[in-house]
């Protein structure tokens, strides 16, 4: 008997790419006005189970009802027509084209053959007052933050008239306001009558938005529970399938000699203003160096001067002992420095090559990966088996494109090249970005590994909870100047944000002991 409330149901879903199951006789159902999590590890067959629900994949075997009758999803246009609509990870959008441009594209409006700009520009006014989603239907996509780019996309689904949503890991590169707008707008979806379902690996998220949850591990389901009846713990275990531990051991740090000098440091931005003004930092082998601050605030250049891929305007960049505020990237790296960059696509991953290529980046160019100029495609393969293997990427072999990974396992394969070098300064941007909470407390293990064998290691994250976790110190960043640093386990969430909100060390916390007094009185 077909409940009248389930609005979608997969039944038995079976992927299969050659031998390898990415989905195995997987069910879900979706009920009318729910907010459904899809819960997995990296590569647990989230988003190809959710691929076969938009069209964009065909199921090996298994059926789909939609509102109890059995439907053949045959491509986007197919699920688009029946009112099923994805909001991608990676945006689908054209940076030259406009927000109506990009939102009408593919289903034009025409007057006489010719695009009826002024009536299709009206309509997704009309829809972003509707669901409270405020873009400007004329900005350039390129001139437009993450945030903003995310509302054209779930504008693009509504407009062709979805009413079951699909969001694939819509968090995972939004700035925590942005979240909090995200979880709004999904809430107003659902009280105008869509069904969302989100895929996502974050607990914290699941907790604050879904109904119900369905759990899948290595292409299985689980189990669905409600929300409310269970914690994120239980939800990690089930995740992982086995106790996940939210929270890192580690020893008191034993700090030694300076690695990384940072003096008078000034780099520009892209519009040629100053980004980064006047920064000065040690990083002491044997420590973890945390920084926090909002991003937009000089992270990004500071790493890019770092790293040799941004020029340096002033300052001085000493990396043990040595000034490279001129160097080139390679020749810093060949100092000992690793580096795992915040944008995995565009600075960590050549995507078309394959994963075995990706991994030997950094040390093609010399014995065993290649000699005399020559790749030897033998030691190549078997040196990212090895690294494959110990870092847990999940993959068919070493032999797939980097871009058929999902965004979690290219980022273990980009951490697994940069810490297997043993650098003696690592500098990691984002380092969990994507990851699902099994991976996070292994890479955060990794990080405090490093540390435990004297090396320096540098780490910029917009997660707090991440920040204090790793650090030893952290120091924190406000419009290209660090306010202050703190030791992480003296410090305070609250703290934190209020420095990174530009109150200077005694102001954040003379403001938090006037909030405290406050409190008790009132």
């Amino acid at each position: 008997m077909v409940t009248k409330d389930l609005v979608i149901e997969m039944r038995n879903i079976t992927k299969q790419f050659g031998t390898f199951k990415a989905n195995d006789n997987i069910n879900l159902q979706l009920e009318k006005g729910e907010i459904h999590a899809l819960l997995g590890e990296n590569g647990a067959g989230k988003s190809t189970l959710m691929n076969i629900l938009s069209g964009l994949l065909e199921p090996t075997s298994g059926e789909i009802l939609l509102n109890g009758e059995v439907v053949n999803i045959s491509g986007p246009t197919a699920a688009n027509r029946m009112g099923i609509g994805m909001v991608h990870q990676h945006f689908m959008l054209i940076d030259a084209f406009t927000v109506t441009e990009n939102i009408v594209l593919g289903s034009e409006l025409t007057k006489n053959g010719v695009l009826d700009q002024k009536k299709a520009r009206q309509e997704i006014i009309d829809v972003s007052e509707k669901y409270g989603l405020d873009v400007d239907p004329d900005a350039y996509i390129r001139d437009i933050s993450v945030g903003m780019q995310q509302r054209v996309e779930i504008l693009k689904t509504l407009y062709r008239g979805a009413d079951i949503l699909i969001f694939d890991e819509p968090t995972a590169v939004l700035t925590p306001q942005e979240i909090d707008e995200l979880i709004d707008i999904m809430h107003g979806l659902v009280k105008e009558g869509k069904s969302i379902i989100i895929i996502t690996h974050k607990l914290d998220e699941i907790k604050k938005v879904a109904d119900r949850c369905t759990v899948i591990r290595r292409g299985k389901s689980i189990d669905t529970v409600m929300v409310k009846d269970v914690s994120s713990q239980q939800l990690a275990d089930m995740m992982v399938g086995r106790s996940v531990s939210f929270k890192t051991d580690k020893k008191e740090p034993e700090p030694k000699e300076v690695v990384l000098s940072i003096e008078n440091l000034v780099v520009k931005e892209a519009r040629g203003l100053d980004a980064v003004k006047n920064l000065s930092l040690e990083v002491r082998a044997g420590e973890v160096m945390g920084i926090a601050g909002i991003d937009g605030n000089g992270q990004t250049e500071l790493i890019q001067a770092l790293t040799g891929l941004k020029k340096v305007e002033s300052g001085s960049i000493k990396i043990k002992g040595e000034e490279v505020s001129t160097w080139k990237p390679r020749k810093i790296t060949e100092l000992g420095v690793g580096h795992v960059p915040e944008d995995r696509h565009k600075y960590g991953l050549v995507l078309d090559m394959s994963l075995a290529e990706n991994i030997g980046l950094q040390s093609y160019y010399k014995e065993p990966l290649s000699k005399n100029g020559v790749l030897n495609y033998k030691n190549i393969n078997e040196y990212a088996r090895h690294l494959i293997d110990e870092y847990d990427v999940r993959t068919v072999n070493e032999l797939v494109p980097a871009k058929a990974l999902s965004g979690g396992n290219q980022q273990k394969a980009i951490i697994a090249r940069e810490v297997d070098r043993n650098p003696d300064l690592l500098i990691v941007s984002q380092p969990t970005r994507g990851l699902d909470v099994g991976a996070i407390e292994y890479i955060h293990k990794r990080l405090i590994d490093q540390r435990d064998k004297d090396k320096a290691v540098l780490v910029v994250s917009f997660e707090l909870d991440e920040i204090l976790n790793v650090s030893d110190r952290i120091a924190v960043l406000h419009a290209g100047e660090i306010v202050g640093i703190v030791n992480a386990k003296e410090t305070t969430e609250n703290e934190l944000g209020l420095m990174m909100a530009g109150y200077s060390l005694e102001e954040a916390r003379k403001e938090l002991q006037n909030s405290e007094a406050g409190d008790i009185n009132g």
